[in-house]
């Protein structure tokens, strides 16, 4: 099948989703949403606003739904994704220097060039790899080198790759979960102890969060989304984690690893402000259950 559709203008758009029952009382205002953030972006959160969207493929809005109702949807999302950055960049920056500094005391500052500390599935060669790209080990990438990376270059000729506490700050989250991941369980075991976890969680729950970081930095859909990577849950929040398709799963793992990382952090009671800003957001389409707050996470 040909893909056949025109593009349309913007006050075409307008005329499109009031035609699909959408009320539109600020047409000025429309029309700079739509052309600063985007029709297909903010069709996004329209769907759920739609009549039987995914059983029949209806653009027939619920009566009485506005624009407004829809521009709330995306302005809420747009500061769930701040606030998730914020949290996230927390647990990143405290993981990084917990593995660095743990491994390198275990093994020394060259620890990660070692396949022995990996589980034998790792693909050692090419995290390596990974490494000297991100870091810019070939001289044909040194003018991307980050400052403390060409100072060792600059000194040093051996070992050909600088220290850990200077590869982990270069690495994208990412890597570093999977760095973690594929540690041998011995050597996870005093790094998730801190987190006070199983290592095989805590690696779950690493993956997850780069993955939901990746999201938000990449401006993509938090609300009403199924999260395909799936943390596995920790004994003591399996009541929290029973449904970890929903984003009430991620802001449980930011709300625990925060309360270990920063004590002081009042990223849980922030979150509940915001949804309070916006009490249209159905919390059901995120997966918060009745009486999200007194649960025991968000207490203790």
């Amino acid at each position: 099948m040909k893909f056949t559709k025109p593009a349309i203008d913007i006050d075409a758009q307008i005329a499109l989703l009031k035609q699909r029952g959408l009320e539109v009382a600020a047409v000025d205002v429309a029309r700079h949403y739509l052309r600063f953030v985007g029709y297909y972006r903010l069709a996004g959160y329209a769907l759920p606003l739609q009549v039987n969207y995914n059983e029949d493929g209806s653009h027939r809005f619920l009566a009485g739904t506005t624009f407004d109702d829809v521009l709330d949807l995306y302005v809420f999302d747009r500061k769930l994704r701040l606030a998730v950055m914020d949290a996230v960049e927390r647990i990143e920056v405290a993981v990084r220097a917990l593995l660095s500094q743990t491994m390198s005391e275990l093994h020394g500052p060259h620890w990660f060039m070692e396949a022995a500390h990996f589980v034998p599935s790792f693909r050692h060669s090419q995290f390596i790899s990974r490494v000297k790209d991100d870091i810019g080990h070939d001289s044909a990438r040194a003018a991307m080198r980050q400052t403390f990376i060409k100072h060792y270059y600059d000194k040093y000729g051996e070992p050909e790759l600088p220290p850990s506490w200077m590869v982990f700050e270069t690495l994208s989250f990412g890597t570093v979960s999977q760095a973690f991941k594929n540690l041998t369980r011995q050597n996870q075991k005093p790094i998730a102890k801190a987190f006070g976890l199983d290592g095989t969680v805590l690696g779950s729950w690493l993956h997850a969060l780069s993955y939901v970081r990746n999201l938000a930095a990449h401006h993509q859909r938090l609300w009403n989304r199924a999260y395909t990577i799936k943390p596995i849950a920790a004994r003591h929040l399996a009541a929290d984690l029973q449904d970890t398709t929903r984003f009430y799963a991620q802001a449980v793992m930011i709300e625990a690893l925060l309360r270990v990382v920063a004590p002081g952090s009042l990223w849980g009671e922030r979150l509940a402000d915001l949804l309070a800003q916006h009490p249209k957001v159905r919390l059901d389409r995120l997966g918060f259950p009745e009486g999200w707050q007194q649960r025991a996470v968000w207490t203790g």
